[in-house]
């Protein structure tokens, strides 16, 4: 209910551009809008926005040929995905490819017409951004990145890699991404007597996650775990480096984690998501509803070590671990 009335209140100004407009635009290329959470060249986002080029080549479209992709980078700053959602949205694209949690919002709170693409959606259905996962509804849908069943198996993961550890903290910002603060609040209603304690540990500014993670460091049998969030992903090697100077074991969704000092990373394999989002963006160019596209979630899944690290933390990776690791960094 509450997504269909913020959609009654938007219809005024989204209604008047509707779906068939934009697929017959007269006199140029078919458009499509690209924000992402991040920086370009990034270790994440690199491969990330080559997969989606793939995904669009394979399927016929060509950038500036028959098809003008616009491009822009948020850099984890709140202000700049508000800023450039905007600009997206003045340009009147045909689709959109929105990456993360907090650019989804913003296109949420402008647009109620123009087809959204989301590639790394969390919780989508819980924020309201869609009505389930097999039936969208209204103008979003998309790809999924993470729920409560991985934060548990973060918290598995660092239990075999560290025996004694009898709690976890989760590193994020709550300006970038709300729904950990409900997540934790869910898996500590139903954790079970002598499991691991889950705790959410926000911060806004590179002075508070060094504080949060030093004081953190100080409290014996305590791991981190650092989960898909823009503040979080601009950030990926400061915090790897601040986890092993402090000593915490640590597991985040980063690949680029691990490359940087962190114990491990276990995720999606978010290349293959937005291969998969190129085919979505296909089928609206060619007239498909989004209401009509099922929300998908990722189907492949990347673990690696850092086996210095655990050698620097005094740890022994149990060899079944070792055994299923996609990568050992040496």
């Amino acid at each position: 209910m509450r997504r269909r009335e913020f959609i009654t209140l938007l219809g005024g100004a989204g209604a008047a551009y509707p779906f068939a407009a934009r697929a017959q635009r007269a006199g140029g290329l078919p458009k499509v809008g690209v924000l992402m959470a991040g920086v370009e060249s990034s270790a994440e986002n690199t491969p990330r926005i080559a997969a989606f080029r793939r995904g669009l080549a394979e399927l016929g479209w060509r950038d500036g040929d028959n098809v003008d992709v616009q491009y822009r980078w948020s850099a984890g700053k709140s202000e700049l995905i508000h800023q450039y959602a905007k600009e997206l949205v003045a340009l009147a694209p045909d689709v959109i490819l929105a990456n993360s949690t907090s650019v989804i919002e913003a296109f949420k709170s402008i647009t109620a017409s123009i087809p959204v693409v989301f590639a790394l959606a969390m919780d989508p259905v819980g924020l309201g951004q869609v009505q389930s996962l097999s039936r969208p509804g209204g103008n979003f849908t998309g790809f999924t990145f993470i729920d409560p069943e991985l934060i548990g198996k973060w918290m598995a993961l660092l239990k075999d890699a560290t025996p004694g550890i009898t709690r976890a903290a989760v590193l994020f910002n709550r300006a970038t991404v709300v729904s950990y603060d409900k997540w934790v609040r869910e898996i500590e209603a139903a954790r079970p007597p002598g499991a691991i304690e889950l705790i959410a540990m926000p911060a806004g500014t590179d002075g508070e996650a060094e504080a949060a993670i030093k004081t953190l460091a100080q409290k014996p049998g305590s791991g981190l775990i650092i989960g898909p969030d823009p503040f979080n992903q601009v950030r990926v090697v400061q915090i790897a480096r601040l986890a092993l100077q402090n000593r915490l074991p640590a597991i985040s969704v980063y690949r680029s984690f691990v490359a940087a000092g962190g114990l491990m990373a276990y995720g999606p394999d978010t290349a293959d998501i937005f291969h998969r989002s190129a085919a979505y963006v296909d089928r609206i160019l060619k007239g498909a509803k989004p209401a009509d596209l099922p929300v998908q979630q990722p189907v492949k899944f990347e673990l690696a070590f850092n086996a210095k690290t655990a050698k620097t933390l005094g740890l022994e990776i149990p060899a079944k671990l070792l055994f299923t690791a996609d990568e050992v960094i040496e």
